[in-house]
C-alpha cells in the first residue's frame, strides 16, 4: 500500500515540483497551501509523512510543527522541515521544535526521497515481535510502543528507534558517528548535532515517568543506555 504524504508549502512551483516527484516515487500526495488547510487535512485524515515549509503565510512551520507534536493524536507523525534557512541555529531550533529532520531549499527531490524514505525507515516495527524490558519500562517491537505499565511513552520515530538501539545495545558507549550510523544509516547525511537534539527529545519523553536517567553522557565519548549510576 503506498504510504502518504502531506506537503504544507505556500509556493505553488515548489508544491507542484515536490509533488510531482513523490507521486513519480510511488507516494501518495495531498497538499496544503497554510497551517489552517493542513490542519483541516489532518482532521480528515492522518498521512504516514508531513513536509512542512518554515515560511507559511498564517503560522510558521516551525509554530505548526510543534502544534503537531502537542497534540496526542499528531504527535507520533513524523515530520521533515522543508526550508531556505540553513544556518545551524534554525536546524536545532526545528529539530527542538519537534521535526524528525531538516531539509534545505534548494534541494535535489532525489534527496528528499531518500530523507522521506530514511524517515519512514524509523518508524516501521522490525517485525520480529520481541519485548524488550528495562526496569519497568517495556518496548514492544510488534506493536512499534514503548510502555510503562498501561501507559504509551509518546515517541516519535527517531526517539523510538533510538531507543530500540539503546535498549537492545545496552552499557555500551556510543559515539555520535556510530549513532548516526546505526540508527539513521549510512546513506543519510546527517549532522552530528542532530544526535544530541533527538537524545534530549527522547529524555524529556522519558522524565515524566521517570526513566530519563538511563540516557546517560559520557563526556568526551558519547552516550550509553544503563541502569547503573556509575
Amino acid at each position: 500500500m503506498s504510504k502518504q504524504v502531506l506537503i504544507v508549502e505556500d509556493e505553488r512551483p515548489i508544491r507542484d515540483m515536490v509533488s510531482f516527484s513523490l507521486r513519480r516515487a510511488g507516494f501518495e500526495v495531498r497538499e496544503a497551501e497554510d497551517s489552517r488547510s493542513a490542519r483541516a487535512s489532518l482532521a480528515d485524515r492522518r498521512p504516514d509523512l508531513i513536509l512542512i515549509d518554515w515560511m507559511l503565510p498564517d503560522m510558521s512551520g516551525l509554530e505548526l510543527t510543534r502544534a503537531i507534536k502537542r497534540d496526542r493524536e499528531t504527535r507520533g507523525l513524523p515530520i521533515i522541515m522543508l526550508t531556505a534557512r540553513a544556518e545551524e541555529g534554525d536546524k536545532v531550533a526545528g529539530l527542538e521544535g519537534g521535526a524528525d529532520d531538516y531539509v534545505t531549499k534548494p534541494f535535489s527531490p532525489r534527496e528528499l526521497i531518500a530523507r522521506i524514505n530514511a524517515v519512514l525507515r524509523r518508524g516501521q516495527p522490525n517485525g520480529d515481535g520481541e519485548l524488550i524490558a528495562v526496569e519497568g519500562l517495556a518496548l514492544d517491537q510488534a506493536s512499534h510502543r514503548v510502555l510503562v505499565g498501561e501507559r504509551t511513552v509518546p515517541l516519535g520515530p527517531t526517539e523510538y528507534r533510538m531507543l530500540e538501539f539503546f535498549m537492545t545495545h545496552p552499557e555500551r558507549v556510543y559515539t555520535r558517528d556510530q549513532l548516526l550510523d546505526r540508527v539513521w544509516g549510512g546513506n543519510v547525511y546527517v549532522e552530528e548535532r542532530t544526535i544530541d537534539v533527538h537524545i534530549r527529545r527522547l529524555r524529556k519523553a522519558l522524565e515524566e515517568f521517570g526513566y530519563d536517567r538511563l540516557v546517560q553522557t559520557v563526556r568526551g565519548s558519547g552516550y550509553r543506555f544503563s541502569a547503573r549510576t556509575s
